[in-house]
């Protein structure tokens, strides 16, 4: 065999795990009463924020780098080819989710529970309340879709994103599934 097709082969299991991963990602969806939580796509390099950041000011934060944008309108994409239709886009404030969100889904509903934590743990029990009250609220039928940050993801699911991953949760705060789309 010649070097490119051995390669080729190689990739093989990656392909095949990564189809079984959006099988079951879409399955999930599909299933409806649950929410898709999206971290935001790639960003800048950095942790957290700039200090004196300010949420009205989009200059002033860590924002999506190009491989978010494409990330977030790859999103977009996945759930248009299968014709999913979120019943709400809901965002942090913060511009990185915002435009993952408005990227991929054309708008959303800015929802304070969704704002990050990271600086003020403190706040973190009472937006985690507020997301599983939310989830138990869900149409049977149906499904939201929800673009944050980890450390909100990890509050309500205990499970690490990366940027541009998503979990389906269930009504229950369950995982039915996750897929980097």
């Amino acid at each position: 065999m010649r070097r490119r097709e051995l390669g080729a082969l190689a990739l093989l299991p990656f392909v095949g795990a990564r189809a079984a991963e959006d099988d079951a990602f879409l399955r999930a969806v599909r299933q409806g009463g649950c929410v898709v939580v999206f971290r935001h796509g790639q960003t800048v390099s950095g942790i957290g924020d700039p200090p004196g950041f300010r949420l009205d000011s989009c200059s002033t934060q860590r924002n999506l780098s190009e491989e978010g944008r494409v990330q977030a309108r790859r999103i977009g994409e996945w759930f248009t080819a299968r014709r999913l239709r979120p019943l709400a886009v809901r965002s942090s404030a913060w511009c990185r989710c915002k435009d993952t969100a408005d990227l991929a889904f054309g708008a959303a509903e800015t929802w304070p529970p969704l704002n990050s934590t990271f600086d003020d743990a403190a706040l973190s029990p009472a937006s985690t309340a507020s997301l599983r009250e939310a989830l138990r609220a869900l149409p049977p039928g149906g499904f939201e879709v929800w673009v944050t940050h980890q450390v909100n993801i990890t509050a309500l699911t205990g499970r690490s994103a990366s940027s541009g991953e998503a979990f389906v949760v269930d009504a229950a705060g369950a995982v039915r599934a996750q897929a980097k789309l």
